[in-house]
């Protein structure tokens, strides 16, 4: 099971592949990985809050979107 700080990194890595630009930038476009108690959130148990220009939020709502079928909960 992912931790907030892995799945960060992985969403990171796959933005910065895909999509150019340095790790730094990524990284504060992403945001922090909140993590929530799966008694209250049992399907998917994390969010993000992306920054940035249009194009990079959907950018990275996208990824996440995909990431969440993958990493529903993580630690």
């Amino acid at each position: 099971m992912l931790t907030a700080s892995e799945l960060r990194d992985r969403l990171v890595t796959v933005l910065t592949r895909d999509h150019l630009g340095d790790r730094r930038r990524w990284r504060m476009a992403v945001g922090e990985v909140r993590v929530y108690s799966t008694d209250t959130h049992a399907h998917c148990n994390w969010s993000v809050t992306p920054s940035g220009s249009a194009e990079d939020i959907d950018r990275i709502e996208t990824l996440v979107d995909r990431f969440r079928e993958e990493f529903p909960i993580i630690r």
